[in-house]
């Protein structure tokens, strides 16, 4: 799953005269997008073609296909880098990214193994310790589940799902984790 390149890629921040720190005058400044891949939540720097602008939240592909709006990715970029813009809106690209892809994360419950004998993975997810891990484990047994909703639905107490992975994500995007469950970097 990890180390697949992104195909498309949802824009966080678009800078039509590009970086405020870039001292060349306006004539010779590139446009700069940020971005977050759609699949591994990759942070990238994309370049659109001339004349193209972007727009926060705004889908874009960048495979390696014609692609319409974007001439290339200058690369990964870490989340410090980002503009306030693109931070605000990272949160809000990755929660639609999860509920668009519910599949995707319901097999992670429904599949998620030990990482050793004293610690399982569904214990890296903020908010969820032994006993919500025990319970998953237990109620994924007689059937999977089904939906976010089927989830909290058998497992008591149990948080939003939906923010339990989009908080891993944030954790993982943001910190020096040492298990990365989904995200590229």
């Amino acid at each position: 799953m990890m180390n697949k390149k992104e195909e498309e890629a949802i824009v966080l921040d678009f800078l039509p005269n590009g970086y405020m720190s870039d001292t060349r005058p306006s004539h010779m400044k590139t446009p700069i997008a940020q971005a977050v891949g759609k699949e591994n939540f990759t942070i990238l720097e994309i370049v659109p073609k001339k004349g193209v602008f972007l727009q926060p939240l705004e889908e874009a592909y960048i495979g390696e296909a014609k692609r319409e709006k974007i001439h290339h990715i200058n690369g990964k970029i870490s989340y410090t880098k980002l503009t306030h813009t693109a931070k605000a809106e990272l949160v809000h690209a990755i929660i639609s990214l999860i509920g668009n892809h519910e599949a995707k994360f319901l097999e992670f419950f429904n599949k998620a193994q030990p990482l050793s004998t004293r610690m399982h993975v569904l214990e890296l997810l903020p908010g969820l310790g032994k006993k919500h891990m025990w319970e998953i484990v237990e109620e994924r047994r007689g059937e999977p589940f089904t939906s976010f909703d089927n989830l909290k639905a058998r497992v008591k107490l149990m948080p939003d799902p939906k923010k339990v992975i989009a908080k891993r994500i944030m954790l993982e995007i943001t910190g020096d984790e040492k298990h990365l469950l989904f995200v590229d970097k």
